[in-house]
């Protein structure tokens, strides 16, 4: 239900298709919370990878057109619905998912879905936690099973995923290599957490992370580029090591025999499909890292609602992404 008199700027997705379908409207709707929902005015939002895939109409999960992007919003509660408890307007917030879209200047979300926001982060800081933060903290603790001390290689570690890669490995006690494409990458990389990175434009950068590994392997890769990727993978892991993959542009061939005489297996990873349990366990894991100060999202670039198809573009061709895109709304 919508509140009466009151719209907002909001990017519609009347169709799927290239990124100009992103259309930016100035006459819609603010929406009124439910019982338990909560109305954010949203500060920032942040601009995942997936999110094209849904735009195109390429991914699994399809939405009703038409439809507003964006999951991992921040800014303060507007509005509560009657059986809140936990929110009350005025406070600092970041969601994990929306209701009505988070590229809008209002959001609906669901209050189990809404955390507080620390003070010592920014709304840029807070729109970059939930996708990253989450699908990292998935990878390497609820799909790998990673425990401190192993080994873990992050391909694609100058992205949004691969610093908050970085920092959960290093906080929690793991030896951490990353993988970054530019000198700058590779600097953000062992700023974030990585005690050694590589540039995988280097034509002999998997000699070097196998000579760095000392003969032993490597325990967990997180792979966000497994298209290209997965078949050096198979090739530099330990015995019962295991690859996480993040991300995936298209197919590869490799060959199953690499996986058994280590006896090592290749695993896929969605965030959507966390049980309640899941989220709860890695929310509380990642509070703690923001209390405890070592979340420290990085941002860069930014954007207005008004280039959401530009940014679509730059997500998806941007090859030696540093941090996370967001939205400044």
């Amino acid at each position: 239900m919508a509140s009466v008199g009151r719209l907002m700027r909001a990017i519609r997705v009347q169709e799927f298709g290239k990124p100009e379908v992103l259309k930016l409207l100035t006459d819609v709707a603010v929406p009124s919370p439910g019982e338990d929902q909560i109305l954010i005015r949203v500060h920032a939002c942040g601009i995942n990878p997936v999110e094209t895939y849904i735009r195109a109409g390429t991914y699994a999960r399809k939405p009703n057109l038409p439809y507003t992007p964006g999951s991992d919003v921040s800014g303060i509660v507007e509005e509560v619905g009657t059986s809140v408890r936990l929110f009350k307007k005025g406070d600092r917030v970041f969601t994990r998912s929306t209701i009505t879209g988070g590229y809008a200047e209002y959001t609906l979300a669901y209050e189990y879905t809404v955390y507080q926001l620390p003070e010592n982060l920014s709304f840029k800081q807070g729109a970059a936690i939930s996708v990253p933060y989450f699908t990292a903290y998935r990878a390497l603790f609820q799909k790998a099973h990673g425990r401190p001390g192993e080994l873990v290689l992050i391909h694609g570690a100058s992205g949004g995923v691969g610093i908050a890669a970085c920092q959960i490995a290093r906080a929690y006690g793991f030896r951490v290599f990353g993988t970054a494409g530019s000198p700058e990458g590779l600097n953000l990389v062992l700023q974030n957490g990585a005690h050694q990175a590589f540039n995988h434009r280097d034509e002999d950068y998997i000699e070097k992370i196998q000579e760095a590994a000392g003969g032993e392997g490597i325990n967990v890769i997180l792979e966000m580029l497994s298209n290209v990727n997965l078949n050096n993978d198979l090739k530099v892991l330990s015995i019962g090591g295991r690859v996480i993959i993040i991300g995936c542009r298209g197919p590869i061939e490799i060959n199953p025999r690499d996986t058994m005489a280590k006896e090592s297996s290749i695993i896929g990873v969605s965030l959507f499909s966390s049980t309640k349990e899941d989220w709860k366990e890695a929310a509380a894991a990642l509070c703690g890292g923001m209390e405890a100060g070592w979340v420290k999202p990085l941002i860069r670039p930014e954007y207005p609602l008004e280039k959401a198809p530009q940014a679509h573009e730059d997500i998806m061709q941007s090859s030696g992404a540093t941090g996370k895109m967001v939205f400044v709304i």
